[in-house]
């Protein structure tokens, strides 16, 4: 286990948390700029492991209130600023036990700040001020290190008033429950390695749905409406929104005569006539993989077929496919379904499935229902998308060697979320996380290999993030995993060429 040395400056600030701490050195490196140099040079300080900086400070933002904890995506120095790429994972844990958490820049002086030299600091963006940080981080640089400071004193009340004693006895409790969670982050510390598998993030489809909102806001100005989400990504959605597009779940919350685009799942036509009746102007953003699967529900059923659907109930996806014929489609979620489906004409059924499921969740259903109609009717070409299969495939060759895999994707995007089913099914503990604020530490103790993918609809910028935060807790060996190369390009509808 990797060796966790916390820094206290005074006395009361190490006895605070000495109180707490079982599997870490407390040291007391004294209050100040000097003392924080001298103790950051020392053999003890030097050799640890992991490194973390804890106590009280003071704020500089208005609503920083005593006892709120500061955990620093930076700490500023005299002309040196040193990163702490990972606050997001520690200030996570320290959110679980209950602490009201803000992560950004810590800014450290060789003085006490007060009055308008506190407001000047705060216009820079950093949230809190301290003595030692920043000069403990110079002389001990390791890779493994953090900042954590509890808000003792406020931007909005000078110093040395009666009411400081009662702020400063909220922040040592505060800064007392900060015990356990440090001693997690430095069970987590430590080096690994990373197996990134390829491909992974955006697939074409999802290219394409995303350039569809950004053109037409560029073309047509805000506000351009989009029923449901584009894609299954709060990042990809929140984005768009912050540019103007406005999301909503049904037609009737559209504008008459307004632009609407239809997200890359799909629509029904019953959807498509409700935007013609009401005279909106419309942009198709269906991804062409699925509009394909829309084509062959239609050519099935008006051939006469029963058309299973394999999916899974309330998805959009699901929805818009299986309202192209609702009269003559059964959904099909599970071997149980697929035992007991009624069909009018056992010698007239076909099956279609969701893009977006898993190849062998897929082959189980299919063996069923083949094996209870054997004249049953597979679709011409396979339903899965080529990017899902690749992204499950590139998964599964690394998941294999490692003890955690981490899904990026959101709790609604269906491709992602049968990555990690894929993973669980290979007796690899996998999590979906939206981005590096979903990472529990406790996953990360005693895992030295991590595979690392993202879903269809997850943008590559997260991957790059939780790879950053990772080596905050010690050197981390990327090793890429890429087992096909994505060429396509999907063409955008002429309305926004």
């Amino acid at each position: 286990m990797t060796k966790l040395m916390i820094c206290a400056p005074s006395w009361f600030e190490a006895a605070a948390l000495r109180r707490v701490v079982t599997e870490a050195t407390v040291f007391q490196c004294g209050t100040g700029t000097k003392a924080g140099a001298r103790a950051g040079g020392s053999p003890a300080v030097r050799g640890a492991g992991a490194l973390v900086v804890a106590g009280i400070g003071g704020g500089l933002r208005a609503d920083l209130v005593a006892g709120d904890v500061v955990v620093a995506s930076e700490v500023r120095g005299a002309g040196v600023t040193y990163p702490c790429p990972g606050a997001e994972l520690l200030a996570a844990e320290l959110r679980s036990q209950g602490l009201r958490i803000h992560t950004g820049p810590i800014v450290s002086t060789d003085h006490v700040v007060t009055g308008k030299e506190r407001g000047a600091l705060a216009a820079t963006g950093a949230l809190c001020v301290d003595m030692e940080s920043a000069a403990v981080l110079a002389a001990a640089p390791g890779t493994a290190r953090a900042v954590v400071r509890v808000i003792a004193d406020v931007a909005a009340s000078p110093l040395l008033r009666p009411a400081s004693m009662g702020r400063m006895g909220t922040a040592m409790r505060a800064l007392a429950r900060l015990g356990p969670s440090l001693e997690i982050w430095g069970r987590a510390a430590g080096p690994r390695q990373v197996l990134l598998a390829g491909p992974r993030s955006f697939c074409a489809g999802v290219v394409r749905a995303i350039d569809v909102v950004d053109n037409a806001l560029a073309q047509r100005g805000a506000p351009v409406y989009v029923r449901k989400q584009i894609v299954h990504n709060t990042h990809v959605v929140k984005d768009l929104a912050s540019r103007g597009a406005v999301f909503v779940d049904e037609l009737d919350e559209v504008p008459a005569g307004s632009t609407v685009i239809f997200s890359a799942h799909g629509v029904s036509p019953a959807v498509r006539a409700e935007a013609q009746r009401r005279g909106l102007d419309v942009i198709d953003a269906t991804c062409p993989l699925v509009r394909k699967v829309h084509t062959e529900v239609r050519r099935f059923a008006d051939d006469g077929d029963t058309v299973l659907f394999l999916g899974h109930a309330g998805h959009e996806e699901t929805e818009g496919t299986m309202g192209e014929r609702p009269q003559n489609t059964v959904l099909v979620e599970t071997a149980n379904d697929a035992r007991t489906v009624a069909v009018a004409d056992p010698d007239r059924v076909s099956y279609l499935m969701q893009t977006t499921l898993a190849a062998d969740e897929v082959a189980e259903l299919v063996d069923i229902l083949q094996a209870r109609f054997p004249e049953l009717r597979e679709p011409p070409s396979d339903d899965i998308c080529f990017a899902t299969t690749n992204r499950q495939e590139a998964l599964r060759q690394v998941a294999r060697e490692a003890g955690l895999a981490l899904v990026i994707g959101s709790t609604n995007s269906s491709n992602s979320l049968r990555l990690v089913e894929k993973a669980e099914r290979m007796d690899t503990p996998a999590h979906l996380i939206d981005d590096v604020s979903d990472i529990s530490l406790q996953w990360l103790i005693g895992v030295d290999v991590i595979a690392l993918t993202a879903g269809a609809s997850a943008p590559s910028a997260m991957v790059d993030s939780v790879i950053a935060a990772l080596r905050g807790l010690g050197p981390v060996d990327v090793i890429e995993r890429q087992i096909a190369e994505e060429q396509i390009q999907f063409t955008l509808p002429k309305e926004v060429r």
